[in-house]
C-alpha cells in the first residue's frame, strides 16, 4: 500500500490556508485598476457571448482553458456593470479573486 501521509499533511495545510482567507476576505474585496481598451472590449466581448454548446469530456488542458475564458468573462461582467472609461483605458474596480486568475495565467 502506498504511503498516502503527505496528504494528510497538505489537508491540514488547506486548513491553514483556509482560515487565512477567512481572515484576509474582510479586509480586501476589491481593487481599482486600469486595463487597456484593447484588452477590456475583448472581456466585455466575452461576457456578451453565449456559448451554446454542451460541454462533454475534456482534458485537464481544456478545463483549464474553460477556466480562464470564464474568469476573463466574469472580469468583462465587472467593467460592464461598474468600469469608467478614461480615454484608452477603463477604472474598474476587480475582485481580489479576478486579479489572481489573471495573474496567474500571465505566468
Amino acid at each position: 500500500m502506498e504511503d498516502r501521509e503527505q496528504y494528510v499533511r497538505y489537508q491540514q495545510d488547506q486548513a491553514v490556508l483556509a482560515a487565512i482567507g477567512a481572515y484576509l476576505d474582510p479586509q480586501i474585496s476589491r481593487i481599482q485598476v486600469r486595463l487597456p481598451r484593447s484588452v477590456a472590449e475583448s472581456a466585455v466581448a466575452a461576457w456578451g457571448r453565449d456559448e451554446l454548446g454542451e460541454i462533454g469530456e475534456e482534458s485537464r488542458e481544456e478545463y483549464e482553458l474553460r477556466d480562464d475564458a470564464a474568469e476573463l468573462a466574469l472580469i468583462g461582467l465587472a467593467i460592464t456593470s461598474r468600469g469608467v472609461w478614461d480615454s484608452e483605458e477603463v477604472v474598474v474596480d476587480l475582485d481580489v479573486a479576478q486579479i489572481s486568475a489573471a495573474l496567474r495565467t500571465a505566468r
